[in-house]
């Protein structure tokens, strides 16, 4: 567990902590894949286990996330949380496969709008390996907003209070 630089007064244990919580508490994640030429990015519900130390997402057997992930496996998922100034970020590498228990397993009825239910043969597991993370975590968002507001009329640069970066 490398710590790349350090802004507050968390550990690095309790860094990962925040930012497995705050994957799991912010739900949607932005997932973003490489095409070869761009990033490509788009929302996606997550599936945080941080006992399994991965990210699920159920998705549709086609689409271009698909391929992309195939043959660049390596990929971000972004949280944010703007009513409160706080984003988490993971990258690591990801595996797209047919786990029909897993499937089930993470199947909710919010799933629901996407297929009939967990046995749809087009639903595939998203699996994302989480390798390192980034965490930027004000304490809300009107100590934020007289932050900025304090920076603007003295001109220096506000703290928006943690940004740490952490190996997971």
């Amino acid at each position: 567990m490398a710590k790349e630089h350090h802004d507050n007064d968390k550990t690095p244990a309790e860094v990962q902590d925040r930012i497995w919580e705050l994957a799991k508490k912010i739900d949607i994640a932005m997932f973003t894949t490489w095409d070869g030429e761009r990033q490509r990015s788009r929302p996606l519900s997550a599936r945080p286990d941080r006992d399994e130390h991965a990210i699920y997402f159920l998705v549709d057997a086609e689409g271009e996330k698909n391929w992309q992930v195939d043959k660049y496996p390596w990929v971000s998922c972004a949280w944010v949380d703007n009513s409160g100034f706080k984003y988490a970020v993971i990258s690591g590498n990801a595996a797209i496969t047919n786990d029909r228990a897993k499937i089930k397993d993470l199947w909710t009825d919010f799933d629901k709008a996407w297929w009939d239910d967990e046995n749809d043969p087009n639903i595939r597991l998203l699996t994302v390996t989480p390798d390192d993370g980034e965490l930027w975590d004000s304490p809300n968002k009107a100590v934020a907003m007289a932050k900025m507001a304090m920076a603007a009329v003295t001109g220096k640069s506000p703290d928006m209070g943690d940004n740490e970066k952490v190996n997971l």
